[in-house]
């Protein structure tokens, strides 16, 4: 069974953790031990005391992971199933990945009770690579119906929010759809500005505003990002590859200095 796919840029999948270790501790203490009430219900009370024994320290480190973390996402398509990158800007994703390092370096040399940790894993993306493009298209289509109902609600905050979203991952899309898209975003956020302007300040009914508005190229944009029949899955010759937890807090990774590839 052939799939029939939109093209998607060849990149990376980015899997991101940085962590702050020591500084901070963490006292529990149980109030109520867990029993049965005449209700039948479980329960159990208890508090917890949290001591940071040098706050300046402890915010710095904190100060430093977040900028860390900054520099790679910056790089970065943001979506729900993780961090996307162009192939185009692997080299800035090199460069974002050995600037995250050396800030959380110069914290640890200078830091007496915390550690800053930068770990990051990469996975390329082909531009043929179907079941990236199956989900890749599937969120930017739920980020346009997310526009479309936020129309229809006469939300403007959520359909910027949708906008925003689906202006980051489209860069992972081809010149072709892409242009679609970013059309899908410029009408959506006209949208929204005229929803402000018509209901907040004219004072207008929202029913007859939303019922005037044209979101002709958010439709438009839906149905180019990816054509693919329902059920049908990629063939594949071994088993797929394990989801990268794009949370967790201690992974190993090598370092970034040759090509970026997949790494467990």
């Amino acid at each position: 069974m052939t799939l029939r796919t939109a093209t998607i840029r060849p990149g990376f999948l980015v899997a991101l953790a940085t962590t702050v270790k020591g500084g901070v501790s963490y006292a529990r203490v149980d109030l109520e031990p867990d029993h049965t009430t005449e209700e039948g219900a479980r329960r159990a009370r208890w508090e917890t005391q949290r001591e940071i024994p040098d706050p300046a320290e402890f915010e710095a480190a904190t100060v430093a992971r977040g900028k860390a973390r900054s520099l790679v996402t910056a790089v970065c398509c943001r979506s729900s199933f993780g961090l996307l990158c162009p192939a185009t800007r692997e080299s800035d994703l090199q460069d974002a990945i050995e600037e995250a390092r050396k800030v959380a370096d110069e914290h640890n040399a200078g830091a007496a009770r915390t550690r800053v940790e930068v770990f990051v894993l990469a996975g390329r993306i082909a531009s043929d690579d179907a079941e990236a493009a199956r989900a890749i298209a599937s969120e930017v289509r739920t980020l346009m119906e997310d526009m479309q109902a936020g129309i229809r609600a006469a939300d403007p905050e959520a359909i910027r929010e949708a906008a925003n979203k689906a202006r980051s991952i489209a860069g992972m899309l081809s010149p072709e759809i892409s242009g679609k898209v970013s059309a899908a975003i410029g009408e959506a956020r006209a949208v929204a500005r005229e929803l402000v302007r018509r209901i907040e300040k004219s004072g207008e009914r929202a029913a007859d505003v939303v019922a005037q508005l044209s979101v002709a190229k958010i439709e438009a944009a839906r149905f180019a990002v990816l054509d693919l029949d329902e059920g049908e899955t990629p063939e594949s010759e071994g088993p797929a590859a394990p989801a990268l937890d794009l949370e967790a807090a201690a992974v190993t990774a090598a370092p970034m200095g040759a090509p970026l590839a997949l790494e467990f």
